[in-house]
């Protein structure tokens, strides 16, 4: 989970088969930075179009935004740009470019997420100290 420029709030490991619903709530539920008290939009794709996944995030005071099947189409009628794929993905990129990430090598999945923490701080100090 990302804040609107990008900088990690949450994340969570899981093996490359499981499917992102069954995460979605464990996600929220790391957030390690204090929220407001007022309500937050949560920016949602088609992968997380699920009653749990709605419900769940109204009960932790965010607006959902989630895409629906079939929705895509009507939008791109009408003209909404993608609000998640550029800082999400973005994020992603960032990600790919520690090259010990790129490719899993460690067995142990508490050294994976270890290295994945230590990713997210530098990119928040890169962020930080370059604007």
């Amino acid at each position: 989970m990302v804040d609107q420029k990008g900088i990690p709030l949450s994340l969570t490991i899981t093996g490359a088969n499981t499917h992102d619903m069954k995460v979605a709530v464990e996600t929220l539920e790391r957030t390690i930075v204090e929220r407001p008290l007022k309500n937050q939009n949560l920016c949602l794709d088609k992968g997380y179009d699920f009653p749990e996944i709605e419900r769940e995030s109204i009960k932790r005071r965010y607006i959902p935004h989630i895409r629906h099947r079939g929705e895509e189409k009507e939008l791109i009628k009408i003209g909404y740009p993608s609000r998640r794929w550029v800082v999400v993905e973005r994020t992603n990129s960032w990600h790919n470019r520690f090259r010990k990430l790129l490719v899993r090598y460690e067995k142990k999945s508490a050294n994976y997420l270890a290295l994945v923490q230590l990713s997210c701080c530098l990119i928040l100090y890169r962020r930080i100290i370059l604007g």
